[in-house]
């Protein structure tokens, strides 16, 4: 069965892939693949070099082995749209992936320089906080760059492209809202997420009441979200909720930290009923930055626009004459924490660009160099020798 003669074909609304994000834009990239006979699919399941692929026909258990690069980065990974096989061919192949439209990318936890696709094509990016625990700012600030910074697929699938403009919306949800009964109180951490997260849709939510899940799923109707947080954030109940049953296995966290027991082993992909795609993902012990400056800059936008004020163009905002940044954290404007924050969040995107980027390993030499310098400077001048 050809692609061009699927019933619906020319309406990305009544298409049968329609719930699953297809759209004319997916159609047309496609188009060259349906003069072949291969039919479109989204990947909804990997595991160890086969896929669970959900196509026109039904869902399909297709073989990776044509697509399997060394690049880590290019590997097939769940919200992937993909070519396979037509019925009748024993096995089904993945013959190609469609170019991505947004990637969410983490460096990997060894010691190479390596980043690790959790989702594809996604349009929003859930951040799950569990309100059971005490609230890690940090933490959301960290996930929040590397959802502002989300990948677009030209510059994961093609060598030449350079793109890294944002395509991912970034969603905060409070998680267990039933355990903080206190509305005032919930009000004030809602608050202070709101704080380290400007500009972005904070929800308080409780899966076990419904309370705030009408809004959650009026904003994730349009697109492809994925849930992203720790083990024992509530993704896997939230995604149950969201789907109106059982469909994710949970289990209860600790009492003695409130973490999670990582339940959700794969990553899934699974249609809403209201509208959109949902793409459930293993708890995430460590969240490595990768290629997140643009990301960091949104976060702390505050922080940016005063560094716009500052006398010298490449203040490092320690103590330099006329730092603006300097001068609203000494004011009481920014608060310590949060500048403590982005310069933590800074060094360590830059020691995971340098890895793979030259260029960007010299300027970190000659900064040492520089600061080692004017140590060296400070010191003689103390000790009267200057």
């Amino acid at each position: 069965m050809s692609f061009s003669s699927l019933p619906g074909s020319s309406s990305s609304f009544s298409h049968p892939l329609a719930p699953y994000g297809w759209d004319a834009d997916w159609e047309a990239e496609f188009a060259r693949h349906a003069e072949q006979g291969l039919l479109p699919g989204r990947v909804v399941r990997v595991d160890r070099g086969l896929c669970d692929v959900v196509t026109p026909a039904g869902t399909v258990r297709a073989d990776t082995e044509f697509v399997v690069p060394r690049d880590p980065m290019k590997v097939v990974c769940t919200g992937d749209w993909v070519a396979v096989d037509p019925e009748g061919s024993d096995p089904r192949y993945v013959r190609t992936l469609l170019p991505r439209r947004t990637a969410f990318v983490r460096s990997t936890s060894s010691k190479r320089s390596e980043g690790q696709v959790l989702a594809t094509n996604i349009d929003y990016a859930v951040i799950c906080v569990s309100l059971a625990v005490e609230l890690d700012l940090g933490r959301i600030e960290r996930f929040l760059a590397l959802a502002m910074s989300c990948s677009t697929g030209e510059a994961l699938l093609h060598e030449s492209a350079l793109s890294r403009e944002p395509g991912a919306q970034p969603v905060v949800v409070l998680t267990k809202a039933d355990l903080v009964p206190e509305a005032a109180t919930l009000g004030h951490l809602v608050q202070d997420v709101e704080t380290s997260a400007p500009g972005v849709p904070v929800l308080a939510v409780s899966s076990a009441t419904g309370a705030g899940l009408d809004v959650l799923e009026a904003v994730l109707a349009g697109g492809t979200a994925v849930l992203l947080g720790q083990s024992g954030a509530g993704k896997s109940t939230l995604a149950n909720a969201l789907l109106g049953e059982d469909v994710m296995d949970v289990r209860a966290t600790r009492d003695m930290d409130g973490k999670g027991r990582h339940t959700t082993t794969t990553r899934n992909l699974l249609a809403l009923p209201g509208g959109g795609v949902l793409i459930d993902t293993p708890g995430l012990r460590g969240v490595g930055l990768w290629d997140a400056a643009s990301g960091v800059g949104q976060v702390f936008s505050e922080i940016e626009e005063f560094a716009a004020d500052c006398r010298f163009q490449d203040c490092a905002h320690v103590a330099e004459p006329g730092c603006a940044v300097l001068t609203a954290l000494d004011s009481g404007e920014l608060p310590e924490r949060r500048l403590e924050s982005y310069r933590k969040l800074l060094r360590e995107n830059q020691r995971i660009v340098a890895k793979t980027d030259a260029r960007v390993r010299a300027e970190i030499r000659r900064d040492w160099k520089r600061k080692g310098a004017e140590g060296r400077a400070a010191m003689q001048a103390k000790r009267g020798r200057w």
